[in-house]
């Protein structure tokens, strides 16, 4: 026996199968999940308002409000694997008081964040950058703050940059991983 499957033809006369045209819609679909959205720029300002209260839309997640951050730590970190992280930091009301790192990447390298750095931010996220386009950002996320890097490389070894992760600092006890 020969199987037949329901075949329609188009305006110019040529058959079109139903897989053919659902491949064609699925394909469609893929191909407007690929697109990015516009988002407004990082450094953007935001304004106290937006800062203060937290958003009222909805049951959408709303932002957390804005609170001055103070963190102070000297600490050193090793995993399992060797990874090393050394860093002092001291912000007092946003205010960076003190801030230098080191960090060890076996068989990577090294990345050594010593000044000079300018704070350049305080909220809602404090930000240093240094002249050499390195920039730092500190934020608090709960009970722990990041210490993430980017435009880093000329700190770090050759190469060691694409595999330097953040530091996170716990709060409550100053310990870092």
């Amino acid at each position: 026996m020969r199987r037949v499957s329901r075949m329609r033809l188009d305006k110019a006369g040529r058959t079109q199968s139903l897989a053919g045209r659902l491949g064609a819609l699925a394909a469609a679909a893929l191909l407007s999940a690929c697109a990015l959205p516009v988002l407004p720029p990082s450094d953007a300002p935001v304004s106290d308002e937006v800062l203060a209260s937290p958003s009222s839309a909805g049951k959408r997640l709303r932002p957390m409000p804005w609170r001055p951050l103070d963190v102070r730590t000297d600490c050193r970190f090793r995993d399992e694997a060797g990874y090393t992280t050394r860093i002092t930091l001291d912000v007092v009301q946003s205010k960076v008081k003190a801030f230098n790192a080191d960090v060890d990447i076996p068989r990577r390298g090294s990345c050594s964040f010593h000044g000079p750095f300018t704070q350049t931010r305080e909220k809602p996220s404090v930000q240093l950058r240094a002249p050499d386009g390195c920039t730092v950002d500190i934020f608090e996320q709960g009970k722990a703050v990041t210490v993430g890097f980017a435009n880093c490389a000329s700190r770090c070894t050759r190469g060691a940059s694409d595999y330097l992760w953040p530091i996170i600092v716990d709060r409550t006890n100053g310990q870092c991983h």
